[in-house]
Formats: structure tokens, C-alpha cells, sequence
């Protein structure tokens, strides 16, 4: 079998942004979903599709504090919905697939990242179930409006951060190791390269097709739980304390960071591709280099291990596909 994870000749950078890709794309009577669409990469997502014509449903626990982020962005719906509860996630769903005709587009873009620990109403260690399980539910919740498109997009937004750690199948949810936040969110970001390749497997036969991405380095909320020195260990600002705008090293504005996931959910260069990894709007190579260098770590590209999440995923969601 052919390594899939080979670059198709984007022509675009890491220097490109959302706008960028989307340009001269028409989205017209599409409907796209994206979470965490109220802010930073997220925001500039809703705000690239809505420009191409589609209607963007932007799911939020907060939906006031949306509203007022999305204000005078035309296509945009604001619902209610949190991650981390299973009932929300439900209701959600079904709203969505008795009230649309079809969802051609689902970004899951909201996360959480280096949090403390915490554990949902299941026990669940808080970035595994914000990052994928609320994904995981979500994705299925909305499949029947997913296979009516005949062509949906399911687009993971994972990151580099996956290069830390895979998912460790023995103590997911640290019932037994000691808690590290960064090993945390590492395995959230594997398991989201994982949850798009297998369901990529499952949803290839309907035209449903997923991807992950990583989107590139930007001080966005998501950055909330760090102290200034986490901060500053990233050197993620200059001397005057701005923000490190310099994409050939990573560091990206929000608009261009925006640009992978709005690439892997329209560009006709993925046509009959899915379950790859993409970063700077292209395929991204596997890679078995140190930690936050380019490409995607093995552990993140395995069908087996990707089935093997699904697995657990089923078990600890008690959802299916059906």
C-alpha cells in the first residue's frame, strides 16, 4: 500500500491565508459547521467560508459572546453546544439534522491545550474528551446530514503538539501515571490525526472524506492556561514582546493559520483523498524527527492504532456508526 501522506502540489505556502484558498472557490447552498468558530483560527475559518457563499452554523457554549464576535458576518448561525457534555452534544445534533438539509462541511477546530488536569461528568481527562470524544460524538451525531451530502468534508484540527505523545491505550484518561499537561494535549492531538483516519475508512464509501491539520504557531485563547514564562520559553514573542509572525519557522498570523483547515475542507486537490494529515495547505510527509519539526509522527499515521481509538472511542462513548 502507498504511503499516502505525499504532498499533491499545493500551490499555495505557509505564508498563504484562509482567504487565499478559498479564493474563486464558490460555496454557494453549501453548509458548513465549525466549532470554536467564535475565535482566533476558528473565527477566521467561519469568516473564509461565509465568503465563499456557504451558510457556517457556529455551535458555542456561550452563544452571546459568539454572537457578538460573529456580528455583521453574513450565512452565520450561532447554536448552542458544549463539548464536554454528552446530552449537549446530542441535542446539538439533532437539531442539526432535522433543520438542515445537508452538512457538506464539519470543522472541528474548538480545543483546549496544556490545561489543568480535570475530568468530565465520565471521568474522562478534560483535553482527550474536549479535543476528540466531544468530536467523536459530534461527528456521529451528524451523520445522517454528513451522508446526505453525497461529498462532506470532516476537517480535524490537530497540531504539531501531537509529536509529544501518542495515545497511551493502557491509561488514557492518567488514572495511574502521574498527570503532565503537555503529554495530555499531545495525545488529544494524536488522537485527532487518528479519529480522521478511520473515519475517513468508514465514511469513504458515502463521499464523507476527513482530514487533520496541523495549523501552524499562533498566540490564540487557546494559550490561556500558560504562565508568561511557558510563554516565553516558546519564544513565541520578539525582544518587544509582539507576537512572531515569521511562517517559513511556523509562526503564523490567525488568517494564515486559518488556511490549512480551510484548505483540507474545500480544495478540489483533495478530491478522493482523505484520512491524511496536511499542514501549510498541502499533505504533510511522515516524519520521525524531534519534536515540533515538520511532518507527521508515525504513531499519528497508523490504521492500526487508528482503529484501535475508534475501538475505544465506541466504548467509551457507546456510540456507533450505524
Amino acid at each position: 500500500m502507498l504511503n499516502p501522506q505525499r504532498p499533491v502540489g499545493s500551490p499555495f505556502t505557509a505564508a498563504s491565508t484562509a482567504a487565499d484558498v478559498v479564493k474563486g472557490i464558490d460555496l454557494a447552498g453549501k453548509t458548513a459547521i465549525v466549532t470554536g468558530g467564535h475565535s482566533g483560527i476558528g473565527l477566521e475559518t467561519v469568516r473564509a467560508l461565509a465568503s465563499a457563499g456557504a451558510r457556517v452554523i457556529v455551535p458555542a457554549r456561550d452563544t452571546g459572546r459568539a454572537r457578538l464576535a460573529l456580528a455583521g458576518l453574513a450565512h452565520v448561525d450561532v447554536d448552542t453546544l458544549d463539548l464536554t457534555d454528552a446530552a449537549s452534544i446530542a441535542a446539538f445534533a439533532a437539531r442539526m439534522v432535522t433543520s438542515v438539509s445537508t452538512v457538506d462541511m464539519l470543522i472541528n477546530s474548538a480545543g483546549i491545550m496544556a490545561a489543568p488536569l480535570a475530568r468530565d461528568a465520565d471521568g474522562h481527562e478534560s483535553q482527550f474528551a474536549t479535543n476528540h470524544l466531544g468530536h467523536f460524538r459530534l461527528t456521529l451525531g451528524l451523520w445522517p446530514a454528513l451522508r446526505r451530502s453525497g461529498g462532506a468534508r470532516v476537517v480535524s484540527v490537530s497540531s504539531r503538539g501531537h509529536q509529544i505523545a501518542g495515545v497511551d491505550f493502557d491509561d488514557v484518561d492518567f488514572t495511574t501515571r502521574p498527570y503532565d499537561k503537555w503529554v495530555a494535549y499531545g495525545q488529544s492531538k494524536t488522537a485527532n490525526a487518528l479519529f480522521a483516519m478511520g473515519l475517513d475508512a468508514r465514511g469513504k464509501d458515502f463521499g464523507i472524506r476527513a482530514f487533520s491539520l496541523h495549523p501552524g504557531q499562533v498566540l490564540t485563547g487557546l494559550a490561556r492556561h500558560l504562565s508568561e514564562e511557558e510563554i516565553a520559553a516558546f519564544d513565541a514573542k520578539d525582544s518587544g514582546g509582539v507576537p512572531r509572525v515569521d511562517p517559513s519557522k511556523g509562526w503564523k498570523t490567525v488568517e494564515q493559520a486559518a488556511a490549512t483547515s480551510v484548505w483540507c475542507a474545500t480544495s478540489p486537490l483533495l478530491t478522493g483523498l482523505g484520512g491524511v494529515y496536511c499542514e501549510d495547505s498541502d499533505i504533510a510527509e511522515t516524519s520521525t524527527a524531534e519534536a515540533g519539526r515538520k511532518g507527521v509522527a508515525p504513531w499519528a499515521a497508523d490504521p492500526a492504532l487508528a482503529q484501535r481509538l475508534w475501538t475505544v472511542s465506541e466504548a467509551m462513548t457507546g456510540l456507533s456508526i450505524t
